[in-house]
């Protein structure tokens, strides 16, 4: 029965405020934060990625459900999904504190506006024994419009309406002209707008291509319509006649007619649906933890998820402005191929931040066709990879064609490889990252030990103001392209414009000549690089002129510390990492870091004696994003005063 918030819930919403109190504070876009620094011609405004006006806070339970099922007695969560079909837009569905045994997967059937919570993840436990289909894609929780439209799907196939994209093509342009509006749903229809590729004979410049043998050294992600690798997911926010208003503006220089550039979409997209303060133990069950398909404004906050079963914790695909926030993901059952924490494909302007990525073989991995997307301040440590026991495989990764535009802020992890394994990237920007260059649970992965790797044709990258290397391990500056070979991998501070495949021998030297660098302090040289020679100034098309200035903004996305910042263990100074930062606590990095709140909280939690120690020596954590983030220390105790 619907009813109002009781006093037996008031800690459970405290906690919720509190954690939705901590968004982060978004930096104003009339004058992004990286001005003066990175030209405006390789860069956007990042402060709007992430749920639109931050994540609500909601307070009024529609349904309290009790701890049900055993694990040798799963039942199906028919109860749950019920409860979220019923649910009133901008209320919660409560699970109680317990432990909870599904038979399959809760599924939001294309219900919009609900929460779905716990009472913290270490006091609400789901356990899955199967998942939801989610049109294919398979989750044990599924956020999802109901449509069935595939990337590779074609028009006939009746699963999506597509137009020709006749005018509107330049960079912050709002209003786009469509040859068919038919089905748009103004503030509730995301538009997937996309082109031709370049073709197979390199441009010089912008080149997006996926072809095998020409661009990548695999084969294309198909996590987009085929051929046309390039996207970018917008709101539709009114029609008149065949004009279109989106929001946000349209983001890349190089759209163009010659492309035959389209439009394509579904059905409305599900939206302001959140999962919240729980835990889920994912080992029995083949789906990932969370999908979020064809979603907008959707987020998770909170959560810990044990052995992902699918390909990722948390996948989104074909959604936009959704967040991931102050949430544990922990380990993946085959740790091998498509084992990720967070993963992307057709996406836009989304959030991922403040999470803790533990025992996975890609913390954050863009796997499809994506462009303005946040990943800031995540703890990535154990990059756990069965196929080759000496290779460390990086935490953050670029993957696919048509990763475009992206912001990755104040990440910790062993390294960062923008790879050519499915086509072409452009236009990343790294910025206040701590790289190790190894990954620290495991000094025995010797092989691919580089903090920073930008593979051939991911061209005009922006890094500034990173802290890379270990002082104890890193001994090479950087082999970069046409030096050297895409076989020199070891303790490196950069590896630029080689192939990632040791049997694809190619080299892009504009890797280097167009890529930006600037107030990087690496443990080679054991300084900052502010060297004009490592900045593209001299380039025909989006040069960067060299910087005025050696003073850094503390973030090219919020305008101040956001509330999460705060632990118990200590407030970290803001910024925490950088050449401009001195006397921290990270050894190897000559005091140029300081731990970051998800790496306080991971170190500081307790060990999960319900499961077992892993292959590195380390254990499951205890975890309630309302204990770490947040809250300040706790007030001393067994003081004594002496009367003077």
């Amino acid at each position: 029965m619907r009813h109002r918030l009781l006093r037996a819930f008031g800690l459970l919403f405290a906690a919720a405020f509190a954690l939705a109190a901590g968004a982060p504070v978004r930096a104003l876009a009339q004058t992004p934060p990286w001005t003066g620094i990175i030209a405006p011609s390789r860069a956007i405004d990042w402060s709007q990625a992430g749920v639109p006006g931050g994540i609500p806070v909601r307070t009024t339970v529609c349904a309290s459900i009790a701890p049900e099922g055993s694990s040798s007695a799963p039942v199906a969560p028919t109860d749950v999904n019920a409860a979220i079909a019923s649910c009133p837009a901008g209320e919660v569905v409560y699970l109680q504190p317990g432990n909870f045994y599904f038979s399959s997967g809760i599924d939001f059937a294309n219900r919009s506006n609900v929460t779905l919570r716990g009472a913290g993840a270490d006091q609400t436990f789901l356990y899955f024994y199967g998942d939801a289909p989610c049109n294919g894609l398979g989750a044990d929780i599924c956020v999802e419009n109901g449509s069935n439209t595939w990337a590779a799907s074609t028009p006939s196939g009746g699963n999506y309406t597509q137009a020709n994209w006749t005018a509107g093509y330049a960079p912050g342009t709002t209003q786009i002209t469509l040859d068919n509006t038919s089905g748009i749903v103004p503030g509730q229809t995301l538009l997937i707008l996309d082109q031709l590729n370049d073709s197979n004979t390199d441009n010089g410049g912008l080149w997006v291509n996926d072809t095998n043998g020409v661009a990548e050294d695999d084969n294309p992600t198909n996590n987009y319509r085929s051929g046309r690798s390039q996207e970018q997911l917008v709101l539709a926010t009114a029609v008149s006649g065949s004009t279109v208003t989106i929001s946000p503006g349209i983001y890349m220089p190089n759209w163009s007619s010659s492309q035959s550039p389209q439009a394509w979409w579904s059905s409305p997209s599900v939206t302001g649906d959140g999962v919240e303060d729980l835990a889920m133990d994912n080992s029995n069950s083949n789906g990932s933890a969370i999908v979020v398909r064809s979603g907008y404004g959707d987020w998770i906050s909170g959560i810990r998820s044990y052995e992902d079963g699918g390909m990722a914790h948390v996948l989104v695909y074909e959604s936009a402005h959704c967040t991931v926030q102050s949430s544990y993901f922990y380990g993946t059952p085959n740790a091998a191929t498509e084992s990720y924490g967070f993963s992307e494909a057709m996406a836009s302007d989304d959030l991922v931040a403040n999470n803790i990525f533990q025992h996975i073989v890609g913390a954050v991995v863009v796997d499809g066709s994506d462009d303005g997307t946040v990943a800031a301040y995540n703890y990535a440590l154990d990059d756990y990879y069965t196929a080759s026991s000496n290779w460390m495989m990086p935490a953050y990764e670029p993957h696919s064609a048509g990763d475009e535009l992206d912001l990755f802020e104040g990440n910790v992890g062993d390294g960062l490889n923008a790879d050519d394994i499915h086509g072409t990237g452009d236009l990343w920007t790294l910025f206040r990252n701590r790289l190790y260059g190894f990954d620290p649970p495991d000094p025995s992965r010797t092989n691919d030990t580089v903090a920073l790797t930008i593979d051939s044709y991911h061209r005009f990258m922006n890094v500034v103001g990173n802290v890379l290397g270990d002082s104890g391990m890193t001994t090479t500056y950087q082999i970069a392209a046409p030096g050297g070979s895409n076989q020199d991998l070891s303790f490196e501070v950069y590896n630029l414009g080689w192939s990632n495949w040791a049997g694809w021998l190619v080299n892009d030297p504009l890797t280097v000549s167009t890529l930006f660098r600037w107030g990087n302090y690496d443990v080679v040289n054991n300084a900052a690089e502010w060297n004009p020679l490592e900045v593209p100034s001299s380039l025909s098309t989006l040069a960067n002129p060299v910087p005025t200035t050696e003073t850094l903004p503390a973030s090219f996305f919020l305008s101040a510390k956001p509330a999460w910042w705060i632990t118990p263990w200590g407030t970290p100074p803001w910024p925490a990492i950088g050449p401009d930062v001195t006397g921290g606590t990270d050894a190897s990095a000559n005091g140029h870091a300081y731990a970051i709140p998800a790496q306080l909280c991971y170190e500081n939690s307790q060990n999960d004696q319900n499961y077992p120690q892993d292959q590195s020596g380390l254990y499951v954590k205890v975890f309630n994003a309302g204990s770490c983030y947040g809250q300040p220390p706790a007030a001393p105790t067994g003081l004594t005063a002496a009367v003077q």
